[in-house]
């Protein structure tokens, strides 16, 4: 081999080396408490790696409760890929800054996460209790329209059935709005170890003065632990039903020092972003030119329908056209984040120097109790000369002749002819039958089923996995929807996944798959019936 041959074959194997597949790492929560579990999910698309993440750098500073695997398909663009996900349950073995190092799977790493586990309470009044609720507030007191958020956790020392229910939280005079999902955990209390259901609301409320916050009721069934029952008996259960303390809230009035001509926001926090398409400081700007300014207010602890509109760009020699306003609204650790964007084109139509004025946006700073202003700096955008435009007619010459209109004139004959051709092709199609039968363009369904069902009885992994995408892109559902309600396909595909990619592609059978693709039910034979509202997950603890 010659030494361009080897010094190309060095650099490839070094470019594939330093090409490490990227595991991807992410958790439930950064912030807990003490002696409360959080789930860890690692995934990977990847499918020539096998085996288990190495999760021995966690062991210093936390305790792995449990392992799950799952296996998913999905298509994108006609290509199937598949991903693989471990679900890792983690209890923090002390309380303060932590961090979940990098793991390894192969030759891919994940990211660190960073968290902070805060000291438990351990003056709880019902802790003895097997199943018991706790309310809080995370203020006693907030401004009027602002956020207040309400967390409520449900403890549970035994197995709940999945007939649980929570009383919806209704209150006068303030708007409500859940934060996301309930999500569950574990949490040792006393030594004993507690299933925990949590839920979270965002209250903004409307009138000032004291705001009443009425018990929420849970009420499930409790498994009854009478040891070892015969196969197909009902379990035992007795029901519960236990509440929530009432909590009062204190909201104040608008300050006094906040100006009555600007609209009231009290955050935690707010900023403004600029974008602008092309950067008119990195390129010159022209007449005619369409430039794209996309300005963003970012607010913490408000909802993105508190967030006013935006002043208008009016400058004289620019051209504004906006477009209709996106609210969007985000859930993080301390509530709701709204975010508004704003986009609008701006055609310039004289040259020289416009000056954008400076966009400033007032709010009441409910972290730091005071006034602030967040703003974009004022802008010149510098405007040049068009030469495309340089031919146009001089204004205000009133001895030139007016440019000749045969153009236009051209283009209006152009258009009737069409709108005539147009209109004698539709009233010519009256006359052709109503439906005409199109010819087919590929194989029939049937067609493609029984090449799938001949790949697979010859036990071809290559050629039944072609056959089986070409047979996919006929149906209603996507073959990922298809194996995501129906078991037997998606073990058949991880079997066929396996002989794919391992040397064991030879001793693979199609049976299985086959008897999968037939015994495929109906879309709407496994719908699940929508449940109530206010029902919260099960959790079992070990």
């Amino acid at each position: 081999m010659s030494r361009l041959g080897v010094f190309l074959l060095g650099l490839l194997w070094s470019l594939a080396a330093q090409a490490e597949p990227i595991l991807q790492a992410s958790v439930d929560r950064t912030r807990l408490e003490a002696g409360e579990t959080l789930e860890l999910t690692l995934e990977s698309q990847d499918v020539t790696q096998f085996g288990k993440p190495d999760l021995r750098a966690l062991e210093p500073d936390f305790e792995v409760r449990g392992t799950r695997q799952l296996n998913s398909l999905h298509t994108l663009d006609g290509e199937t890929r598949a991903s693989t996900r471990w679900i890792i349950t983690l209890l923090p073995r002390r309380s303060g800054s932590l961090r979940i190092p990098e793991l390894q799977l192969g030759q891919s790493r994940s990211q660190a996460i960073e968290l902070q586990v805060q000291q438990a309470d351990s003056q709880r009044p019902d802790a003895a209790a097997q199943v018991f609720v706790e309310a809080t507030l995370d203020s006693s007191e907030v401004y009027v329209q602002a956020q207040a958020v309400l967390t409520l956790r449900i403890y549970h020392s035994v197995a709940l059935y999945d007939d649980s229910s929570l009383s919806p939280l209704q209150l006068e005079n303030a708007k409500v709005d859940p934060l996301g999902e309930s999500r569950t955990y574990e949490k040792d209390i006393n030594g004993v170890r507690h299933g925990v259901i949590e839920t979270r609301y965002a209250i903004y409320p409307q009138q000032s003065g004291s705001l009443e916050v009425p018990p929420l009721r849970f009420t499930a069934t409790a498994a009854a632990d009478n040891g070892e029952q015969p196969a197909g008996t009902p379990r035992v259960g007795r029901q519960v039903q236990v509440s929530s303390l009432p909590l009062r809230l204190t909201v104040k009035p608008i300050p006094a020092s906040y100006p009555a001509d600007r609209p009231w926001l009290p955050a935690r926090s707010l900023t403004l972003e600029e974008h602008w398409n092309p950067d008119p400081e990195r390129q010159p700007t022209q007449i005619g030119d369409s430039l794209t300014r996309n300005i963003t207010v970012r607010a913490e602890g408000l909802s993105s329908t508190q967030l006013p509109p935006l002043p208008a760009t009016e400058v004289t020699g620019l051209r504004r056209y906006p477009d209709q306003p996106l609210l969007r609204n985000e859930i993080g650790e301390r509530g709701m984040v709204a975010n508004r964007e704003e986009r609008e084109a701006l055609v310039p139509t004289h040259a020289g120097d416009l000056a954008l004025p400076a966009l400033e946006v007032t709010w009441w700073n409910t972290r730091e109790d005071h006034l602030e202003h967040s703003s974009l700096p004022a802008r010149t955008l510098n405007v040049q000369d068009n030469p495309a435009l340089s031919a146009d007619t001089p204004v205000g010459d009133g001895n030139l002749s007016p440019s000749p209109l045969w153009p236009w004139q051209l283009a209006t004959l152009v258009l009737a002819l069409t709108t005539l051709l147009g209109f004698t092709l539709w009233w010519r199609a009256r006359s052709q039958p109503a439906v005409l039968r199109a010819a087919q363009t590929g194989p029939s369904p049937r067609t493609l089923l029984d090449d799938l069902k001949r790949a697979c009885q010859a036990n071809d992994p290559q050629a039944t996995r072609q056959a089986l995408d070409a047979w996919a892109r006929q149906q209603p559902e996507t073959l990922a929807e298809m194996a995501a309600r129906f078991v037997p396909l998606s073990d058949a595909l991880d079997g066929l996944n396996g002989a794919l990619y391992s040397e064991s592609g030879q001793y693979w059978h199609g049976d299985e798959l086959w008897r999968a693709i037939g015994a495929i039910p109906p879309a709407e034979q496994v719908l699940a019936p929508s449940g109530e509202a206010g029902s919260l997950p099960p959790l079992y603890p070990k």
